[in-house]
């Protein structure tokens, strides 16, 4: 399997189908819930394109995508920081943090390291020192989780990310 890796700051049209496909694909056992479903996830989508950095990285095995990642740019007055569960330390939010928003790679690429390159080219490119992201500490039985402190995210708060979406456990790493 070779993947191409593919760079996005805006969504054209057959980028914007082939990301919500790869989407509806990966979470396709979850899009009967509010928060996961193919609408909820486009209004989300739309409203990160409008937030400052956005940045996509959609990887392709010839003509087919089969992962995605992306991000934005989280600066200190950015609401994302009034959700956490506890109050963050002094100073925590002074420099500008990319906040990855969603990653996912269709089923027939997991355990390939599809994931992983695909995460680490979205990094690559990126000013900010330091990424976080949300987890739901239950997804496939605390095995995403998992995968993610073995990529050198830790645990630093908790948020519930919108009234319908579970707890979820908020990571960071150095980028």
């Amino acid at each position: 399997m070779t993947v191409e890796l593919r760079h996005h700051t805006t969504l054209g049209a057959r980028v914007r189908r082939d990301l919500l496909d790869v989407y509806a694909e990966v979470r396709a056992p979850l899009l009967h819930l509010a928060n996961y479903g193919l609408e909820a996830f486009a209004e989300r989508l739309d409203r990160h394109l409008a937030d400052p950095g956005f940045a996509l990285v959609l990887g392709h095995d010839g003509d087919l995508p089969v992962g995605y990642a992306y991000g934005t740019t989280v600066d200190a007055a950015d609401r994302y920081w009034e959700r956490m569960d506890e109050p963050l330390p002094a100073g925590f939010t002074d420099s500008p943090v990319l906040a990855l928003r969603e990653i996912g790679v269709r089923s027939a690429w997991r355990g390939t390291g599809t994931a992983r390159r695909i995460h680490d080219e979205l990094l690559a490119r990126r000013a900010e020192s330091r990424v976080l992201l949300m987890v739901n500490p239950a997804a496939g039985e605390g095995k995403v989780q998992s995968l993610y402190e073995s990529w050198g995210y830790r645990s630093v708060n908790g948020q519930a990310a919108s009234a319908n979406s579970p707890r979820l456990t908020v990571m960071m790493r150095p980028r």
